[in-house]
């Protein structure tokens, strides 16, 4: 692999959005982050992970002819898939119903290695949108991101869930810090008291290191934005969610640019594929 690349890439920042179930904002989350980034003058490129049921095209109202199953196949090459989003966001869009990430053999892990490598754009952001739960491929995308985001709703199973996928993450993959948004809360210090409820335990039995991110806001909005398949932060730009994203957004800019080797996109990939090959 040829990495002469990076050194007039910049380093792009990969986040994966993940969540212990599903059902708790998760890709309405990626989506709305993924704009208020791109307000900050960021390239953000979002990528569907959820690769058996992909929902990003259709919470956009996006009809995409192909997806990231014709890029393995051949047919496709990665720019030709990629769909443009609200406010310059850039999607790779995922399939729906097709079983074929389980099943990649080395010719597959290769060509998408390549593929990724073959991104024209300079991204300042990777933003992963992975499906729900612990499966292997959501915690491949986990490990290999530099910053992982865990959302949870204040409501039993979402906690449980939440602090079940924090432990596997550290103490089966050594992840040391993990970032929490508080999502669908009543207010913001409803969000700081879930976070706390959650960090207590953290702290208690895994050695700390879950950072408070922020939270969202229930908005009545989102419910109405949704059956639109238009964005909050795009159709309702005042609404207090569409603001805690932006805040949200604020806070992720201030994170320091993580260094090469870890900053290409195709090193991230390649990361990523190395420990599917090993599994």
């Amino acid at each position: 692999m040829n990495h002469s690349k990076s050194s007039k890439q910049k380093p792009v920042q990969v986040i994966a959005i993940t969540s212990g179930k599903g059902g708790v904002g998760k890709s309405n989350t990626s989506i709305n982050l993924s704009i208020a980034l791109s307000r900050k003058g960021k390239k953000v490129l979002l990528l569907d992970a959820d690769l058996g049921l992909a929902n990003i095209n259709v919470m956009l109202g996006l009809r995409p002819e192909f997806n990231l199953s014709h890029v393995l196949n051949g047919e496709k090459s990665l720019t030709q898939i990629l769909l443009s989003g609200p406010e310059n966001i850039k999607i790779i869009p995922s399939s729906s119903g097709i079983q074929y990430m389980s099943e990649l053999g080395e010719r597959d892990i290769g060509l998408l290695i390549q593929v990724f490598s073959e991104l024209e754009e300079d991204y300042d952001y990777l933003i992963i949108d992975t499906a729900a739960g612990i499966s292997g491929s959501v915690l491949y995308f986990l490990k290999a991101a530099h910053q992982v985001v865990i959302i949870a709703t204040d409501e039993p199973s979402s906690i449980t869930d939440a602090y079940a996928l924090i432990k596997v993450l550290k103490k089966e993959h050594g992840i040391s810090n993990l970032f929490f948004i508080a999502n669908m809360v009543d207010s913001a210090n409803q969000g700081r008291i879930l976070y706390e409820k959650i960090n207590k335990t953290v702290d208690r039995f895994l050695g700390g290191g879950l950072i408070f991110l922020g939270s969202i806001p229930f908005d009545r909005q989102i419910t109405i934005s949704n059956r639109y398949q238009t964005p909050i932060i795009t159709s309702d730009p005042r609404a207090s969610a569409s603001l805690s994203y932006m805040r949200v957004a604020r806070n992720i800019s201030n994170w320091s640019t993580p260094v090469i080797p870890r900053g290409d996109i195709e090193f991230f990939f390649e990361r990523f594929f190395e420990q599917l090959s090993h599994h």
